[in-house]
């Protein structure tokens, strides 16, 4: 997991080929006003604009996710976003079977830690990195880039 500003995004561009992209493609938009929805930016970069309501950790806590094929940079645009988080190796009680058609995996846990997003705030999580986001109170609107390994 990495959690940084969006200003120092160019830091991480060498991790992942896609990664330069992404953030190019923050740069190149206002992202408050992106249309909530889900789009293809190109093969291998989907992005997922989000614009709601948080929600309770324990709401959040339903669905302690990870993903095996693709990296999600969780961008925070505006609100105050807070995420557990706990590595995928310590989480021993699966919920239900993995997804494939959504690339998801759910975990009855405990996070082993919380953190916060506030604006122009991004997280990168890799497949082993297990989180709940959208915890908090108000309105959050987001930008989940799914990346595919």
């Amino acid at each position: 997991m990495i959690i940084d500003s969006i200003q120092s995004a160019h830091k991480y561009t060498a991790l992942h080929p896609l990664f330069a992209e992404a953030f190019a493609f923050v740069e190149s938009n206002d992202l408050n006003s992106l249309e909530v929805g889900k789009f293809e930016i190109s093969e291998g970069l989907k992005l997922i604009v989000s614009d709601g309501n948080a929600k309770t950790a324990e709401e959040s806590l339903k669905k302690f996710e990870c993903h095996d094929k693709n990296i999600d940079i969780q961008i925070c645009v505006r609100g105050s976003e807070t995420i557990g988080w706990k590595p995928r190796e310590k989480c021993s009680n699966p919920n239900g079977e993995y997804n494939a058609e959504k690339d998801v995996r759910f975990f009855n846990n405990e996070p082993d830690m919380f953190f916060q997003l506030t604006d122009n705030q991004f997280v990168i999580f890799y497949p082993e990195d297990v989180h709940a986001p959208m915890i908090g109170e108000g309105a959050i609107k987001k930008l989940v880039f799914k990346v595919k390994i």
